[in-house]
């Protein structure tokens, strides 16, 4: 196991401080916030916490309130509003200086039988093996501010090959879709919960980007302010985390300085893993 996916099992073993109330810290790197997705692995640890282990999560639902600072603690307050013959539902509350910075509604279900359909995995996707990591691509490109090659070039949990590389190169408008293969820089342990916390946590990586491709902008630009409004988050099916995952994305729609985007999680056989959909602040700096 790499250092950094044992950090990241860390900093997602969360502290029980007292009933329904837990603490959890982020890793000490040159970034000014939080990054969105340990936020909303570790509310979902929490929520866990409280959770019959035979419940597994099969939605979840989460605003982005204030930016997390990364220099203290998280404290996380869960509610548990019901607990029904088949469905588990729980509110969490993450908290810093006395303030709400996000919330999340996750639902957990037993494991039953029923139909079953999923879109098939997107055609003509080359495979992972060929392309460069987005660390590669990030440390050539002319857009990313030094601040940002910094912080990429640690040792990170997480490997990112994307397929479509025309927004790392220019300007140009492009269409609102991107795949990129994703997988984990060692051996998940196997715990269907955690990995669903894990998916939790790779799923905020690069679906906002999507939303600036049809205007030939990045969030790295200048005069662009990004940040995560709200993220939802459906679970299919469970797997075990130990290849590639195909992240297909696309955005429908930017309005109001807001970037609507969605995503789809392929395991590498062509199982659909899980669906994400996401706004994020868009705005022009005048």
């Amino acid at each position: 196991m790499t250092a950094a996916i044992d950090e990241l099992l860390r900093i997602l073993d969360l502290e029980r401080l007292e009933h329904n109330l837990y603490r959890g810290r982020s890793p000490q790197v040159e970034w000014q916030r939080v990054f969105g997705g340990q936020t909303i692995a570790q509310a979902l640890v929490a929520a866990q916490r409280t959770v019959e282990p035979d419940r597994f999560v099969h939605s979840l639902h989460g605003y982005f309130m204030r930016p997390g600072d990364i220099k203290v603690p998280i404290i996380y307050e869960v509610d548990r509003i019901r607990d029904g013959g088949s469905f588990t539902t729980r509110r969490v509350l993450a908290i810093q200086h006395g303030q709400a910075i996000f919330s999340l509604e996750a639902s957990f279900q037993v494991d039953e039988k029923g139909l079953e359909h999923q879109f098939a995995l997107p055609d003509d996707v080359p495979p992972p093996e060929g392309l460069k990591t987005q660390r590669e691509l990030l440390e050539t490109a002319d857009r990313v501010p030094e601040a940002v090659r910094r912080f990429w070039a640690r040792e990170r949990p997480l490997e990112l090959r994307p397929v479509n590389l025309q927004h790392y190169e220019s300007r140009d408008k492009l269409p609102p879709r991107q795949n990129v293969w994703i997988r984990l820089a060692g051996p998940v342990p196997d715990d269907r919960a955690l990995q669903s916390v894990l998916l939790a946590y790779l799923s905020d990586m690069t679906l906002l980007d999507t939303s600036t491709f049809a205007h030939g902008r990045g969030l790295f630009d200048p005069d662009i302010q990004a940040a995560s409004l709200d993220h939802s988050m459906w679970f299919h099916r469970p797997h075990s985390l130990d290849g590639w995952l195909l992240y297909a994305q696309d955005s429908p729609s930017s309005s109001g300085s807001r970037g609507f985007s969605r995503g789809t999680l392929y395991a590498r056989d062509g199982t659909l893993i899980a669906s994400m959909a996401q706004e994020g602040l868009i705005r022009l700096k005048r």
